[in-house]
């Protein structure tokens, strides 16, 4: 059998991919492993035979299609939070990931561990892929002659001893937080960055009488009064419309407003009083339809730069991302696969569906041309020497490169007629694909040396290094967040779970949360802690030698 899947690398590579899928989606108390059992199946299939392996263009090409993806579907929500206050809360992740990495350095140097182990366990500990990406990457330039198997081993055996705990002792400081921190600090919680956070929507219907509202545009009471809602409909002495931006608010108007639960109810109480009878929607005047946006010319673009009043008689009320309605403000960017809720005349609807595409086939193709443009800018990026105190130099490589121009494309959204953003299910596939390939790769690759190291009883000292870089920057993180930056503990929970950079953890603290508060948190920091641990892993790597 062994003999068998050496001969046969491709066998090799998607029986990994399907077992440790499988084993993925087992949950014990909330938690799986998720797509990282392929990295653990890859460790038990590669220690059956040193010649056990999938190809190698296999995990290189999983790496770059990683971060390339993850850089393009953070860069809108890391540009949005920095603007939002999110700068405290990214430099508190670079300080601490600065003190782990020094921390991490002085342990290793008492274990009397390698650099390549110990940039290993530092990417473990912290559980970031990425970051052992980046380190195999530097380790696969300049191993010695006939070293590449041990260059590339001793990383992942680090790697893979650190990062269970990496994910279990942090899913433990968040549950702690939650079940001793819940009183807000003592001057008072920070204001919750705004952003990425996705809202339960409700809809009202209300009798304008309030004497203050009378007389003034639905756009004057949006902008002035600082309302997060949009106004749906309107109606007058029995005449429908939909509620334009410019619509003077009369006495007895009637509209329907749509926002959160708690934005909603204070509208309500300022423009008058809520009806119970609804609006009717009479579907042979004024229709509504949820759109999908394939089409070029709205993707990239702010719902107000589309002038939808204008162009069609129409509006925006909600747009559906992944699995949640967000409030289609008109500062709201719209992204390819994003389903748009649009009321609008019958007799406009096509256009207005033409407009924006609808097209589910469109949204299933990917333009080869401009993913190989971005994944090329972040190859060339990569290349490029940065300067490191001591006259050593690092480079972003396979793993930063592509993640930074990943970033920087995907918070430009487009450039002329390039479109840079893919569509969420699309990209959601390639990211899946791109991590399961690199962790198959890498798990075949390391797996003999990884029991080796066991056997020899190496593994105690790793575990603790790691164990010890972990609860420091978990403690370091959610102590500061919620004490010094006074931020509300499930945004605090978010922010530690963006440090890691973790799925696993963020799904936890939304669990505890029961909100989505801690996405907003995670969002923030991810980009910079991602970036931060690509470095200062690689600077591991050459500084402890």
């Amino acid at each position: 059998m062994v003999e068998f899947l050496v001969e046969n690398e491709f066998i090799t590579l998607f029986l990994v991919l399907t077992v440790g899928s499988l084993i993925g989606r087992i949950t014990i108390r909330g938690f799986s492993l998720g797509v990282s059992a392929v990295l653990f199946v890859g460790l038990a299939v590669g220690a059956l035979d040193p010649a056990l392996a999938v190809p190698e263009w296999a995990y290189l090409f999983g790496l770059i299609l990683f971060v390339y993806t993850v850089g393009v579907s953070a860069g809108p929500g890391f540009v949005s939070a920095l603007r939002h206050g999110g700068l405290a809360a990214n430099l508190l992740v670079a300080v601490v990931l600065c003190l782990t990495s020094v921390l991490a350095w002085g342990l290793a140097r008492l274990a009397g561990l390698t650099g390549a182990v110990a940039s290993g366990v530092f990417a473990g500990a912290l559980t970031n892929t990425p970051a052992l990406a980046a380190v195999l990457q530097y380790q696969t330039e300049n191993a010695p002659q006939g070293g590449l198997v041990t260059a590339l081993a001793e990383p992942v055996v680090g790697y893979s001893v650190t990062y269970p705990f990496g994910v279990l002792g942090v899913i433990v400081a968040v549950y702690l937080l939650h079940r001793f921190a819940r009183r807000p600090p003592p001057r008072g919680e920070a204001p919750v960055p705004e952003g990425v956070l996705a809202e339960d929507l409700i809809h009202a219907t209300v009798t304008v009488s309030d004497p203050a509202v009378i007389g003034r545009t639905i756009g004057q009471l949006l902008s002035q009064e600082g309302w997060h809602v949009v106004f749906s409909r309107h109606r007058r002495e029995g005449d429908l419309t939909v509620g334009h931006r410019d619509v003077a608010l009369m006495e007895g108007d009637v509209v329907t407003i749509v926002g959160p639960p708690e934005e909603v109810e204070r509208v309500v109480a300022a423009i008058g009083e809520r009806t119970a009878e609804a609006l009717p929607y009479d579907r042979s005047d004024l229709d509504y339809r949820r759109i999908f946006v394939s089409a070029s010319e709205p993707v990239g673009r702010t719902i107000g730069d589309l002038r939808l009043p204008d162009r069609f008689d129409a509006v925006a009320t909600r747009v559906k991302r992944g699995d949640a309605d967000r409030l289609a403000t008109q500062d709201t960017v719209l992204e390819p696969g994003d389903r748009i809720r649009v009321v609008a005349p019958r007799a406009r609807m096509d256009e207005v569906t033409a407009f924006f595409g609808d097209s589910y086939r469109s949204l299933s193709e990917i333009d080869i041309a401009v993913v190989g443009l971005g994944i090329l800018i972040g190859l060339l990026l990569g290349l490029v020497p940065i300067p490191l105190p001591g006259g050593t130099t690092f480079q972003l490589g396979l793993a930063g490169g592509p993640l930074v121009a990943g970033l920087v494309l995907g918070a430009l959204e487009r450039t002329g007629p390039i479109t840079w953003q893919l569509p969420y299910n699309a990209n959601l596939t390639l990211r899946q694909l791109g991590v399961a390939l690199f962790l198959a790769g890498v798990g075949t690759r390391s797996g003999y040396v990884f029991v080796e190291t066991l056997r020899a009883g190496g593994a105690g000292r790793l575990l603790l290094v790691g164990a010890a870089v972990t609860v420091v920057s978990a403690v370091s993180v959610l102590v500061v967040a919620r004490y010094l930056l006074r931020m509300p503990v499930d945004v605090a929970t978010g922010v530690e779970a963006g440090v890691q950079t973790q799925p696993a953890v963020l799904a936890f603290a939304v669990g505890q949360a029961k909100n989505d508060l801690p996405n907003v948190g995670y969002a923030t920091v991810y980009p910079v802690a991602t970036i931060a641990k690509i470095v200062l892993a690689q600077a591991l790597l050459v500084i402890v030698g």
